[in-house]
């Protein structure tokens, strides 16, 4: 099923009309005729179904036939991720954790990051489309870059906080740390790892260390397994 985004349409909506760049693949690149039905999600938790009026590779319309909506996850995961080095890297992490299940990703830049400037815009339509492969009627929300220190001062209302660090101390897992029906907020520092100074901060401001398992990850790797072990821990 060939799934739309669409973030202005709801469920009072008779009417959509879609942007320049999606008439243009309506009707260029999948050559859509008046009368076919569209699917549509507008990313906050709804599908609908959509009957093309008028086809124009600038202006496409169709009308809204039905709307349906979908339950969200049973938890909120909340991602704080530093950019790669490889910008390819953290924009598989987006499109990956975005498939599996994720609610809001925020890139962190650490003491040891290499990569300091993002494009959001960029990484905004990875997001959309990974949303719209994967059939799913959320898009995660994604955050302005903002450093390690700014972002641990701010006042976050996740119930269970968490740090992924390589240092040697006592660490407990995922799989001990959450719970049902929660907000969860876990730190993936850079390569390099997080500082000592980074961790005691973070520690500070009750964040707790966790585990991701004996290997020695990678940062998108380690983004990947939390995203996928907090929804195995919840779904199965």
């Amino acid at each position: 099923m060939q799934l739309f985004y669409n973030p202005t349409i709801s469920e009072t909506s008779k009417e959509v009309v879609f942007d320049k760049e999606e008439s243009r693949h309506i009707s260029k690149v999948l050559r859509k005729k008046e009368g076919d039905i569209l699917h549509l999600t507008n990313g906050k938790g709804y599908f609908f179904e959509a009957k093309l009026l008028s086809i124009n590779p600038k202006r496409c319309v169709a009308s809204v036939l039905t709307s349906e909506r979908q339950e969200p996850l049973s938890y909120h995961l909340h991602l704080a991720v530093a950019p790669t080095k490889l910008n390819d890297r953290y924009e598989w992490f987006l499109e990956k954790a975005t498939e599996i299940g994720i609610s809001e990703i925020t890139p962190i830049i650490c003491d040891r990051s290499e990569r300091k400037v993002i494009k959001p815009e960029r990484y905004e339509k990875i997001i959309q489309s990974a949303m719209k492969q994967s059939l799913k009627a959320y898009l995660p929300k994604l955050n302005p870059a903002i450093s390690l220190k700014e972002f641990l001062t701010k006042d976050h209302t996740e119930k269970i906080k968490g740090i992924a660090h390589c240092e040697d101390s006592a660490k407990k897992s995922l799989k001990e740390t959450i719970i049902p029906n929660t907000s969860i907020l876990l730190l993936i520092g850079p390569e390099g790892d997080f500082t000592e100074k980074e961790i005691n901060l973070a520690f500070s401001e009750d964040f707790k260390p966790i585990t991701l398992g004996d290997s020695r990850l990678r940062t998108e790797t380690a983004a990947i397994v939390a995203c996928h072990s907090v929804y195995f821990s919840l779904y199965t």
